[in-house]
């Protein structure tokens, strides 16, 4: 069901179940819905009702919370994602022709600080859906090559940016590049989360309505009226070996271009939550945040929830931050609109999901593909993106290494 006016009454039950090992044997292999970091996290399957707006729309969170006051909840649990629960994948630009999405699985399975849980969500016509293990389907590779923007065209598009940022339109502008590809008809997707969740354990390893993908990047956390976001903006390739890693480090810690670029993306996320927190604070210097294929300089920021604002409305705030647009950013996403000769669709969006008080975790979504839906038993064809923040002072080669490096996770769980 789509919902776009008067909200379904929806019936929520959830109930405390054995361990479960593996969440990724609950969601569909097709149309996989997954939230999952350290092994915890929830998979659902099917979609009493389904939240569809253009663009960035501004009245999902009215529309959420609809559904949310409607609902009958039975959840003696209470913990971070019992209950209602509502999986997101929003657009990147407000004028994007793709759809911004909320799901609200039929059945979700989950687990958190080792307690597992199962919950169903109907209409008051509909039978009680119950969960059911699927096994996985053969292991598969898929076809991938140059999408919209070559690499030679990149670097022209990032010698543009520089002149926009010489002509003072920007001193910051985020500008990605894709590769195209397929998987094959019937291609189990989990084995992709798998591969992405297993190889980046410390990533938010998500699957919503075709967007997969493992982003380092948390936009905001809400729980119990603590408000948690970390900013990722300055990124290096690891080094070969111990040495060289350590080197890597050191001189992106202490590189002017990415400190710059690092705290234009700190301010703007200050900026943005300062009318719905308090007691906001981050600290003065960024710490380099390790993943196994790059550095980032990050910093983390934490305030307590003021108002009646929920974690959608944060998104709503918050998003694009400098880190995936540039600054200032509404002249930066005109410069993006510019030079980029494709619309990214929830590319660098938010991605996550939101409970029945507004409480949820969402991320930048990076790292990631999006998977479009096919002619039945045709080759399911995809795109990956990955983008680099460019800066006066940017070198357009090294910025295409940067976005080769950032690509290497999704590439290499595709092949």
């Amino acid at each position: 069901m789509v919902t776009r006016s008067a909200p379904a009454r929806l019936l929520v039950e959830t109930r405390e179940i054995d361990p479960v090992e593996d969440l990724l044997a609950y969601t569909d292999p097709s149309h996989p819905l997954v939230w999952q970091r350290r092994g915890d996290g929830m998979a659902g399957i099917g979609a009493p009702v389904t939240l569809v707006g253009g663009g960035h729309d501004e009245t999902l969170g009215e529309r959420w919370r609809a559904i949310a006051e409607r609902a009958e909840i039975d959840d003696p649990l209470r913990i971070p994602g019992t209950g209602l629960v509502g999986f997101g994948a929003l657009t990147f630009d407000r004028e994007s022709s793709h759809a911004s999405t909320i799901v609200v699985p039929g059945v979700v399975v989950g687990r958190r600080h080792g307690r597992s849980w199962i919950t169903t969500a109907r209409t008051a016509d509909a039978p009680a859906p119950g969960p059911r293990a699927i096994g996985y389907g053969p292991h598969w590779s898929a076809t991938l090559g140059p999408g919209s923007l070559s690499a030679d065209g990149y670097m022209s598009a990032v010698r543009d940016g520089l002149a926009a940022i010489a002509a003072s339109e920007v001193s910051k502008v985020v500008l990605a590049r894709d590769l195209a590809g397929t998987v094959p008809a019937g291609a189990d997707l989990r084995r992709l989360v798998r591969s992405l969740a297993s190889g980046y354990p410390d990533t938010w390893a998500f699957a919503v309505d075709g967007l997969i993908g493992a982003s380092p990047e948390t936009l905001v956390t809400v729980e119990e009226g603590t408000v948690t976001a970390r900013v990722l903006a300055g990124t290096a390739a690891r080094g070969a070996d111990p040495d060289a890693d350590t080197a890597a480090s050191l001189a992106l810690a202490t590189s002017t271009k990415d400190q710059d670029e690092h705290q234009f993306a700190v301010r703007s996320v200050l900026e943005a939550l300062g009318a719905h927190t308090s007691a906001l604070r981050a600290s003065e210097q960024p710490f380099t945040l390790k993943l196994p294929n790059v550095w980032h300089l990050a910093t983390d920021v934490e305030g307590r929830l003021s108002g009646a604002a929920s974690a959608l409305d944060l998104v709503a705030a918050l998003h694009p931050t400098a880190a995936v647009a540039g600054t200032p950013t509404p002249r930066a996403i005109e410069v993006i609109r510019r030079l980029e000769p494709f619309d990214r669709g929830r590319y660098a969006g938010p991605v996550g999901w939101i409970d029945a008080a507004g409480s949820g975790e969402w991320a930048i979504a990076l790292r990631c593909a999006q998977f479009d839906p096919g002619e039945a038993g045709e080759p399911i064809p995809l795109t990956a993106y990955a983008g680099a923040g460019i800066v006066a002072g940017s070198d357009p080669e090294s910025e295409l290494l940067e976005t080769r490096v950032k690509f290497r996770p999704i590439v290499d769980a595709l092949a």
